[in-house]
């Protein structure tokens, strides 16, 4: 069976249509779907009536459409919002009161190596503290940001040569992409105990990040602070970040 017929092409062109929304486009007409998607207008037309009927896509204004509500209230049933995020919300509260900075909490995302990215499922932030690009269920570069670094400071040797198999992209001009660097750096992250980058995701910024220890039912995941560079103090941060990812795995442990 193709991806044109029976419930499985179905569920394919479906997801055609969700993935076509992003960060930068989270509202799109039904040409800009039609384009984005290959579909067919009168099919994509038949689709987005049962999507919005089940409320998985929501009409916006100016004949645009949008990420239903029923696709979030399905999102929150994951064991990444019930468990790990509900469990590591009052530790990222205490990290965040103790620095006033950028909070993350993230998870590995790899079906396979070559593709893993960092998936944020929590973020605490503030007036004092300094803007990123990170968003909850945006994802962001393994080697370009903390919690990617502490990510990859836990894989196994022939998991990290799969993901250096493919070349690493550079961020800003102080972004680490050569792969002895890399593991260099991510050698002395396993050995302190956090991650941490300099201006490689965004200019200005430094980030410390520390991984949880492996809970089973759950993906790798990484607690860390962004932090604007001429306030940071990683003798100060680093510890604080390093607690807040014990005190989060053994809550996990104990749930």
């Amino acid at each position: 069976m193709d991806d044109t017929t029976g419930a499985v092409g179905i569920l394919a062109r479906a997801m055609r249509v969700l993935r076509s929304f992003t960060d930068d486009d989270p509202e799109l007409t039904a040409a800009q779907l039609t384009e984005r998607t290959g579909l067919a207008p009168s099919t994509l037309h038949r689709l987005l009536a049962q999507l919005t009927e089940f409320g998985l896509i929501a009409r916006a204004p100016g004949h645009r459409y949008a990420i239903g509500p029923r696709l979030f209230e399905l999102g929150e049933l994951s064991p990444l919002s019930l468990r790990l995020r509900e469990t590591a919300l009052p530790h990222m509260l205490r990290l965040y009161e103790a620095t006033g900075e950028n909070v993350h909490l993230a998870v590995l995302d790899a079906p396979e190596p070559e593709t893993a990215t960092a998936l944020y499922v929590g973020r605490i932030t503030g007036p004092g503290s300094i803007p990123t690009l990170s968003r909850m269920g945006g994802r962001h570069p393994l080697h370009t940001t903390g919690v990617g670094k502490a990510l990859l400071s836990t894989r196994e040797p022939d998991w990290l040569d799969r993901y250096l198999s493919v070349p690493l992209q550079r961020e800003t001009t102080h972004s680490i992409t050569n792969e002895e660097e890399l593991r260099v750096d991510l050698q002395r992250a396993r050995a302190r105990g956090f991650a941490q980058t300099r201006e490689e995701m965004t200019l200005g910024n430094i980030s410390v990040a520390a991984p949880l220890g492996l809970v089973e039912g759950l993906p790798p995941a990484a607690i860390g602070i962004v932090v604007h560079l001429a306030r940071a103090d990683e003798r100060t941060l680093a510890p604080l970040v390093v607690q807040a990812a014990r005190e989060v795995t053994r809550a996990l442990k104990a749930s």
